[in-house]
């Protein structure tokens, strides 16, 4: 059975985000870890996980306005409004009459 490509498409993307917002966090939660360890304190990690969490937010802030942008700009281009066309079609008018005089 051959599923649709959207299907695998949107997987990927969901395992994309996941990927955006844990990899940061786990990252800046073992260096805060490795850090209290270290330095003897008890704080860091609390300090790091969130840091980890802002920038793997962050991260998924811009995956999700990148695919957004992308689709909206295939969209603009598949599907031209009227009001585009008309537009198009005043500049053409506006550069043939340039021409004529």
């Amino acid at each position: 059975m051959r599923f649709n490509r959207k299907v695998y498409q949107a997987l990927t993307m969901i395992g994309q985000f996941g990927i955006n917002m844990l990899v940061p966090v786990f990252v800046c939660s073992f260096l805060g870890m490795f850090l209290d360890k270290k330095l003897g304190t008890s704080f860091l990690v609390v300090l790091l996980f969130f840091v980890g969490a802002l920038a793997g937010g962050y991260n998924v802030y811009r995956f999700a306005r990148g695919i957004f942008a992308s689709e909206s700009e295939t969209s603009a281009y598949l599907h031209k409004s009227r009001r585009n066309r008309r537009e198009a079609d005043e500049r053409k008018d506006h550069q043939n009459k340039q021409d004529v005089v």
